[in-house]
């Protein structure tokens, strides 16, 4: 008689913030499943339910605790089941006190993801919660285990942590301090996903351009991205994210003369008005900023600038906003992330006295998102009837019988075909351009039978 095989315990996944979170989450996967886990997208089947969080804002830390209540009723239904919590909100202590009230069974902090498995089975075979969490950060860890979503793109960390402190921003306290992986470790990462079939990497850090700083190797950021545009296999290198008051025209003009590495910058501007910029300590002018993107775009034709903003950022008064509202007309962004102030407490700017009411915030964002999509809009119709290099990345999320492409300036363009195209860069023509995406139509001689 032939006997049934076990079947692996599962493991789900939930992933909360930026893309520094989303490849954490693909590490701490292949932790999971080293161990013997498999992946499944359903609650009722997992074994281990992990959290992988985000702190930037109040709404990403309603969110967790949310679900987390969602979660700790399945658990109560089946005591087995392990939940385990990491990311930046691990690492503050006033959530970790409020975890051990909640009965999360391991707690660990961005600084330990490589503890993960000893961490699980301690919490395991003792039937208590296991909190171990660092409060500085250690060396690099390479060569970790990594189950990567199944695509054409992928991220690659390169550096870690933040050394700027924004008077708004709690990174710095949950990621820690700057560290650079030297250039090997990341040169072979790329080649191992340029021959995994990966045409596309962007490379990662929460300030790329600080890249180099304390490596033995002299290297710079704009010397790591031309290394990276080199490994063969490696269509298109994208990255993110650039701090305004440190882009070197070293790395303008890398970018400019290297077919390899895509047209698009994000660099937040944060906020328009000098007063308000000061006192965020993001360590540069509005007419600095206007300067670095002038630069940018006289030296890279066709070049994507987007961005992010802050309204109601303490003691933002009227001209203050009126000062964003002009610099977003001035540059013109062709995307942007915008968001009202939220207080973290730890940082500098939670002890700022002079607030903005909740009520004034949403009217001024809802006034800053008016501009910015018309802005978006007008820039996206300009585009129609051109013809733009596409890779197409995959079936479409809202009408399944199209395919959804990106340009090499990072715009989505929604195009009909079949799924051999994916994969494939492309040329298409832009038939229609909207705040948020473009629709394009395949070129005869490409188009997919």
């Amino acid at each position: 008689m032939d006997q049934q095989l076990e079947k692996a315990p599962a493991y789900l996944t939930l992933t909360y913030g930026c893309q520094m979170n989303v490849r954490d989450s693909e590490i701490m996967n292949g932790l999971l499943e080293a161990m013997g886990y498999c992946a499944t997208d359903k609650p009722e089947e997992a074994s281990i339910i992990l959290f992988n969080t985000c702190s930037v804002r109040h709404s990403a830390e309603n969110k967790v605790y949310g679900k987390l209540g969602e979660i700790s009723a399945l658990k109560r239904r089946n005591p087995d089941l392990i939940i385990a919590f990491g990311g930046c909100m691990a690492q503050l202590p006033e959530v970790q006190a409020r975890l051990k009230k909640i009965g999360v069974d391991v707690v660990f902090g961005t600084h330990n993801i490589h503890e993960l498995p000893y961490l699980i089975e301690q919490a395991r075979q003792s039937k208590t919660p296991v909190f171990q969490v660092w409060d500085q950060e250690g060396e690099v860890e390479e060569n970790l285990p990594s189950v990567r979503r199944p695509g054409i793109s992928a991220f690659v960390n390169i550096m870690y942590g933040c050394n700027n402190f924004c008077s708004y921003c709690i990174v710095p306290y949950t990621r820690g301090r700057e560290r650079s992986r030297r250039s090997a470790d990341i040169l072979k990462e790329v080649q191992e996903l340029a021959d995994q079939g990966y045409r596309e990497v962007t490379l990662l850090g929460q300030n790329v351009n600080s890249y180099g700083k304390g490596l033995d190797e002299e290297i710079d950021f704009a010397d790591l991205l031309a290394m990276t545009a080199r490994v063969e296999g490696i269509d298109r290198v994208r990255f993110t994210t650039s701090h305004p008051k440190d882009m070197s025209d070293k790395l303008i003009d890398t970018i400019a003369g290297n077919p390899v590495i895509c047209e698009h910058i994000h660099v937040p501007l944060q906020a328009g008005s000098n007063r308000i910029l000061k006192r965020m300590n993001r360590g540069y002018t509005r007419e600095h900023y206007l300067e670095i993107t002038n630069r940018i775009r006289e030296r890279i034709p066709g070049v994507a600038i987007t961005s992010d903003l802050i309204v109601g950022f303490p003691g933002e008064e009227d001209e203050d906003f009126a000062d964003t509202l002009d610099m977003v007309e001035k540059v013109r962004f062709d995307a942007a992330f915008t968001f009202m102030y939220s207080t973290r407490s730890g940082t500098r700017a939670a002890e700022f006295t002079d607030q903005v009411p909740l009520e004034v915030k949403k009217a001024r964002l809802n006034q800053l998102n008016l501009v910015q999509y018309r802005i978006a809009r007008e820039i996206n119709q300009s585009l129609e009837g051109k013809v733009e290099e596409v890779l197409v990345e995959g079936p479409s999320k809202t009408d399944k019988t199209k395919l959804t492409s990106r340009t090499r300036t990072n715009r989505v363009v929604i195009i009909p075909g079949s799924e051999d195209l994916i994969g494939q860069i492309i040329p298409v023509r832009i038939v229609e351009g909207k705040s948020f995406s473009l629709f394009g139509e395949v070129l005869p001689a490409v188009k997919s039978s």
